[in-house]
């Protein structure tokens, strides 16, 4: 599951309470350019890389994606999504909507959502109250939101972030409709067709 949304838009929120409320989801960590905020940890939030350290993953194919977002590179580390896909979890990439689109044209079955606001200027004074970023980073990240709502018609879900708690719900009840999609499941299908096979086959030999 991938989960995108402008900046302010509360999605690092909603995956935090979803992984406190659900055992069964996990957070792809991806890897950046930029600087730790006060508080991040080092493979826990991020993996904090430098530009030539980045560009070696790129080189080397460790990125399943990875794209440039307000002067700094983000990408998600290859390895760690198939480990956990093969245990069972649910993961989420929480990444911006040209790696999200990335993705979605080498996986096509990736199942993308939009997250953001009730309105622009919530947008804004979202960023303006964290406090973590200077006029001039806020007016940059408005402008890109301004060019990723272009692109949002390209994703399978909307969910506007209005109520954490509805958003959290929402995005689990995605994810819970997802899982019994009939694409999803053709190898269960299958193992089913072939048990009344077996089954027709022993009950007409029987019969006869």
């Amino acid at each position: 599951m991938i989960l995108s949304g402008f900046a302010g838009s509360g999605k690092g929120t909603i995956i935090k309470e979803l992984l406190a409320k659900y055992d069964d989801y996990v957070l792809s960590v991806s890897a950046t350019t930029r600087s730790p905020r006060e508080g991040e940890v080092e493979g826990v939030h991020y993996f904090f890389k430098t530009e030539d350290e980045f560009k070696k993953m790129i080189a080397d194919g460790e990125l399943l994606e990875y794209a440039n977002y307000v002067g700094n590179y983000y990408g998600t580390p290859r390895a760690y999504v198939k480990e956990m896909l093969a245990a069972g979890k649910n993961v989420i990439l929480e990444i911006e909507t040209e790696g999200a689109l990335n993705i979605k044209r080498e996986y096509p079955d990736a199942v993308l959502v939009f997250v953001m606001p009730p309105s622009v200027e919530e947008i804004h004074n979202r960023l303006k109250h964290r406090g973590t970023e200077t006029d001039e980073v806020i007016e940059k990240r408005m402008k890109k939101a301004g060019l990723e709502i272009t692109v949002v018609d390209r994703y399978d879900y909307l969910m506007i972030n209005d109520v954490l708690e509805e958003s959290v719900e929402m995005f689990n009840a995605i994810v819970s409709s997802q899982r019994m999609a009939v694409s999803r499941n053709r190898d269960f299908i299958n193992d089913k067709k072939k048990e009344f096979e077996d089954y027709l086959s022993r009950n007409s030999k029987k019969e006869n």
